[in-house]
């Protein structure tokens, strides 16, 4: 899952609670402790099972180095560990470490949950992009070691390609390409879907709004993107596949089986996500697929870069020892160890070829070469309530209760007030 997103994105910690807890939290640096050398015991939260083997991996190395200090890697699915992560911080019980998505960064370290790296002895954040630098620093502090990127593609099933005598997807691809594609490969008869087209955000319709031209949200972070013309494009695109061209499943069947598990299926000839994903198609049985870079739209190509990060909780009572484990973490090393896996692109600049390399079946260098003209992930200081807002209006335009075009206005008047509320 690397850094998707939340789709069904769970009430996010309020600022009352995180106050509350945060008064709380030792203000001392994680070096200042006396545990980095044990012995201790470390809780990692994570929420991706394509992974844990790796992270495993990594904290079995770290142990060897450190042997006082053992890591207990605990594994919460997606759908339930900001929940978890909420109850956790506000009774002071959270994870020594745990990964971080750029959308929450803001709310989390801006309240005082999370102890800042830049100020560690040790610190290097030279290794890693700077976007992902720029995203997990508040006020002037970075508080999240880089973890992973991760770019989108659009993958394909070769046997539907080639059943329907259809060409597969090129570098050269437009969004007519796709269009024209999806209802040659579209079967009723057979129960087939020429692509997937559901309102996910990171996986899809973020990437349509930028190759139309639009924008998400302005660069000073003020403002929302909605009521341009371009950025309703993009949304329009998306939305065509299932009202206009019938090649995609509804959003009611999407909800009913996740369009993931459709084209692992084989009930779904295309599919755009991300590179978090490899394994799942990888070991999908009877899946013979491949992955394309995304289609260029009006605008040209564009497709959203994203990246998780490893932090400290603020309350560790094992300061000293979790900055040992995360600045293992960072190193090349453990960026090594999760590029092999094939699990995610390590954010380690320089060690994508390992990741290329460990799944060979598929031309994973397309989310490599898609770098060039990725955009960083739209987020702002406090992105939970708007993401949350705009979600559930994006539900309704799928699901047929909503316009696209009212839609665009209540998504602009929505975000906009929860943006100036900071």
């Amino acid at each position: 899952m690397g850094s998707k997103i939340t789709r069904t994105v769970p009430a996010l910690l309020c600022a009352a609670v995180l106050v509350a807890a945060a008064s709380g939290c030792s203000s001392a640096g994680a070096g200042s402790g006396s545990d980095a050398n044990g012995p201790v015991t470390l809780t990692y939260g994570i929420w991706d099972p394509n992974q844990k083997p790796a992270m495993q991996q990594i904290a079995h190395a770290f142990e060897k180095l450190h042997p006082n200090i053992t890591v207990d890697v605990e594994l919460t699915p997606n759908a339930d560990y900001w929940t978890k992560l909420q109850t956790e911080a506000a009774s002071g019980t959270a994870p020594d470490v745990f990964w971080m998505s750029t959308t929450r960064i803001g709310l989390y370290a801006g309240q005082g949950q999370l102890l800042p790296l830049s100020d560690e002895s040790g610190f290097d954040n030279k290794p890693f992009p700077a976007s992902l630098n720029s995203i997990y620093t508040v006020g002037g502090k970075q508080y999240g070691m880089p973890k992973d990127f991760d770019t989108i593609g659009l993958w394909y099933n070769k046997k539907l390609f080639d059943a329907a005598g259809v060409k597969y997807p090129t570098a050269s691809w437009t969004w007519q390409d796709v269009i024209d594609a999806s209802q040659k490969l579209t079967s009723p008869a057979k129960g087939v879907w020429g692509i997937a087209s559901p309102d996910w955000t990171q996986e899809n319709l973020y990437n349509d709004i930028y190759q139309a031209g639009g924008n998400v949200i302005s660069a000073d972070k003020k403002s929302a993107g909605f009521g341009d013309a371009k950025t309703l494009a993009g949304l329009q695109y998306a939305l065509d596949f299932i009202t206009k061209y019938k090649t995609s499943p509804t959003a009611q069947q999407m909800t009913d089986t996740d369009p993931s598990q459709l084209f692992a299926s084989g009930k779904v000839a295309m599919f755009t996500d991300g590179d978090w994903d490899t394994l799942t198609y990888k070991n999908a049985p009877g899946l013979d697929a491949d992955v394309a870079p995304l289609p260029a739209g009006p605008a040209g190509r564009a497709t959203v870069i994203n990246g998780l990060a490893n932090v400290i909780y603020a309350k560790t009572p094992h300061a000293a020892a979790a900055w040992q484990f995360v600045k293992f973490l960072g190193s090349e090393q453990a960026n090594r160890i999760q590029a092999a896996s094939g699990a995610v692109i390590p954010a380690y600049q320089g060690l994508s070829d390992g990741w290329v390399k460990a799944v060979p079946q598929f031309h994973l260098q397309t989310f490599v070469d898609e770098l060039k003209y990725a955009v960083p992930y739209p987020v702002s200081a406090n992105s939970g309530p708007w993401i949350t807002d705009n979600q559930a209006l994006l539900d309704q335009i799928w699901g047929g209760k909503l316009s696209l075009s009212a839609g665009a206005q209540q998504l602009t008047s929505t975000m906009n007030a929860d943006l100036a509320k900071g």
